[in-house]
């Protein structure tokens, strides 16, 4: 085993601890005590022992951004980002081109040639998805209303930074953005999305469905964190970032129903990486760089900090938020992070940046991951401040654009907007999946079959084999994608059948054009093209009716999977007789019957359904008597209706918002001896109303005789008697 490994890591970690600690009797984040804990082990800080071997803590921090990612997936799933994903990439659209543009004229008013200023915009305008997870986690504040919406635009600021990087590479190199190359790449990284997610979400759910029984949380930790490696591998091959890949597995288990116990068993795994990581970011600090290029760095931290406050803000606000989410978004998405390296790195390979940059933005770097948890703590008084020193017309107007933004559509409207998208996602994931087939046949199928039986009988043999896998997604990207309800409600607002046949004859001719270029490509011209129409017509008028039941089979299977999570927690997907379905509910830390008795919560009494199951952790209660608690985390096996699991939903798993809002309490236990002057000497205990004016709790009363009396609501205090209290430590402060 690696000695220095060993010693690297039990000295970062040591430090770590009691950095933290101490971070957190002051109160203060705790990735700043991790950040802190990185300088005193770097090599920049000759007054405490030092790490050996670099290399080694810069793999663990890779895994550090790795789990990060994947964690974040598995809360933040595809459906999740369709939801928000509009608003989420207007706000990141409207962030990078805006800190390009101030982070370019920052380079040149600060003396730095057209190249390098223009690498320096495109490192400023990376805000840093894990540390503001971290951040985010810290404070407690993932579940507040503007965290998704946050979430979601440093996912697209991680899409779009892929292309950036593209862009500022055809620049450096051609002097121009090279117009093919930026398509492939656009091109690749969607092939490479909506691939891997048609796969993903096909298969795993399904499997995990079916081997539930066998997946302990060893196993289950075992497999989850296989297959997020899996993806990141599949993911640098294809020349994407670890991150996206570990986002793109975590993403795809969130839509099962094991991703509650996947985030249980992977937390502590990514606890400990994610601070190896952000120790490594501390170990970065280097004060001969920052005393040497005081005024730039200072320069550009504000112009990150101020930039990415307004630019946030502002994009946030011309997608319809309110001004408190706008500017709490704003104010999360106050630093630089690893992307930011990534482009410097680029730049410094090309050749085309200044020497002086790196240093400057590591610097940048890590003294806006300090100050960001302060900046997300501040947000909310400051967006309060400024409710109340805006104009009320400018309110009014925001109030008004903000409906606006998001009122109801009408009915038809609503229907053709929801066939349009479906269309759009149908040509899309089938086209992936044809593009796939076309490729895997071209490059390995037909080069094998031709060497194994020869040319003409291998070709044919490859294109039988081909066309076959194809037939069914050419058939299904030429079905309708609308309801026959659809249909009939849309023909009501239209004069004739025209945008329907013009739809479908889209589909058709996209179908046509794959079935073409398979045979282009495979075939001679005249022969593709004679082939192809003859295959076409052929399918078309004698298969369809069977194919078509087997292409809808495979959709069901794929949406069911897709919504496995929501369908388990409502009982959609497990419909016994009538309208009654079997759901599980997980509870939630503020459900107001925790800790009570099944026959004492009137569950049954009062909302109609009847708990068959609770599952509490591996252990699984099958018909639970009335005598059986419920506790946090507890999954509830009901049977009801729909209207009555829908309400049961909102009470058993809580208000997640609300929860995120408790403050961090400092319990103590303390002594008062009574004086003849203090003001509830006399008075019975219940008169005092210690636990509603305090929040303090009166536990044992010692008289002066040296006996204890366990108080009750009668109880009297007399002089001299000694009152033990419990409760938060500012409270009981206050109360003496």
């Amino acid at each position: 085993m690696n000695g220095a490994l060993i010693q690297d890591l039990a000295l970062i970690l040591v430090v770590a601890g009691i950095s933290t600690v101490l971070f957190k009797r002051l109160k203060q984040p705790i990735v700043l005590g991790y950040i802190v804990a990185g300088f005193l082990v770097g090599p920049h800080f000759g007054y405490f022992p030092t790490i050996v071997n670099e290399a080694n803590i810069d793999v663990w921090a890779e895994l550090g951004i790795i789990f990060l990612m994947f964690s974040l997936g598995l809360e933040f799933s595809f459906k999740k980002l369709m939801n928000v994903g509009g608003s989420a990439a207007v706000t990141a659209m409207v962030i990078i081109v805006g800190m390009m543009t101030t982070g370019y004229f920052a380079g040149r008013l600060m003396g730095f040639p057209f190249i390098s200023s223009l690498f320096l915009g495109g490192m400023l305008s990376m805000s840093s998805t894990t540390i503001i997870i971290k951040a985010l986690t810290d404070l407690n504040l993932r579940h507040r209303k503007f965290a998704p919406q946050v979430l979601a635009v440093l996912i697209v600021e991680d899409l779009v930074a892929v292309i950036l990087m593209v862009v500022l590479s055809s620049i450096a190199i051609n002097k121009s953005v090279e117009g093919e190359q930026l398509l492939s790449s656009i091109f690749k990284l969607v092939f490479f999305l909506v691939l891997w997610f048609v796969v993903g979400v096909y298969l795993i759910p399904s499997f995990l469905r079916r081997q539930h029984r066998f997946f302990t949380n060893e196993l289950l930790l075992v497999f989850s964190v296989g297959m997020c490696f899996l993806m990141v591998m599949a993911s640098t091959y294809a020349g994407f970032s670890t991150a996206l890949g570990a986002f793109v597995m975590g993403s795809i288990l969130a839509g099962t129903s094991e991703a509650e116990r996947i985030g249980k068993v992977v937390a502590p795994v990514k606890d400990l990486f994610g601070a190896v990581f952000f120790i490594s970011v501390g170990m970065m600090v280097d004060p001969h760089i920052i005393s040497t290029y005081t005024v730039p760095i200072c320069i550009l931290s504000v112009v990150v900090i101020v930039g990415m406050i307004v630019f946030g803000t502002f994009g946030m606000l011309i997608t319809g938020q309110s001004l408190r989410i706008a500017l709490e978004s704003g104010f999360s998405l106050t630093q630089i992070g690893e992307f930011s390296f990534i482009i410097a790195s680029l730049g410094q390979s090309l050749g085309v940046i200044d020497a002086n940059i790196y240093p400057i933005i590591v610097s940048v770097s890590v003294i806006t991951t300090f100050f960001t948890p302060y900046f997300i703590r501040m947000s909310d008084p400051f967006s309060r401040w400024m409710e109340k020193k805006v104009p009320a017309r400018f309110m009014e107007f925001l109030s008004r654009y903000s409906m606006t933004a998001s009122s109801n559509e009408t009915e038809v409207h609503a229907i053709w907007k929801q066939v349009a998208k479906r269309s759009l996602w149908r040509v899309l994931l089938y086209s992936v999946i044809l593009v796939t087939i076309i490729f895997l046949s071209s490059q390995y199928l037909y080069p094998f079959l031709i060497s194994s039986m020869g040319n003409t009988w291998g070709q044919i043999l490859a294109a039988a084999l081909s066309l076959m896998v194809m037939v069914p997604c050419l058939l299904a990207l030429c079905y309708p994608s609308m309801k026959k309800w659809e249909r009939e409600k849309l023909q009501l607002s239209v004069s004739s059948n025209m945008p329907f046949f013009a739809m479908r004859l889209v589909r058709i001719l996209i179908a046509f054009g794959f079935l073409l270029a398979f045979l282009l490509i495979t075939s001679t011209h005249a022969v593709a093209v004679t082939v192809a129409m003859a295959l076409f017509l052929f399918v078309a008028i004698y298969f369809s009716k069977s194919v078509n039941r087997h292409v809808r089979r495979i959709e069901s299977q794929f949406m069911e999977n897709l919504n496995e999570r929501e369908l388990r927690r409502s009982g959609k997907n497990n419909n016994l007789v009538s309208d009654m379905h079997l759901a599980y509910i997980s509870v939630g830390y503020n459900c107001p019957f925790v800790g009570e008795k099944l026959s004492s919560s009137q569950i049954g009494k009062n909302l109609g359904v009847n708990v068959v199951s609770i599952q509490r952790g591996e252990q699984l209660i099958a018909i639970p008597t009335s005598s059986t608690r419920i506790f946090p985390g507890d999954t509830l096996g009901v049977i009801g209706t729909d209207e009555q699991i829908h309400s049961l939903l909102s009470i058993v798993e809580g208000s997640a918002e609300e929860a995120s809002r408790t403050e961090n309490v400092d319990l103590r236990f303390t002594s008062l001896r009574l004086s003849g002057t203090s003001p509830i000497i006399g008075r019975p205990i219940a008169e005092l109303e210690l636990r509603k004016r305090y929040s303090v709790m009166l536990v044992s009363v010692e008289h002066p005789d040296g006996t204890y009396e366990t108080p009750s609501a009668d109880t009297v205090l007399s002089e001299g008697d000694t009152v033990w209290l419990a409760g938060d430590k500012n409270k009981v402060k206050a109360l003496i």
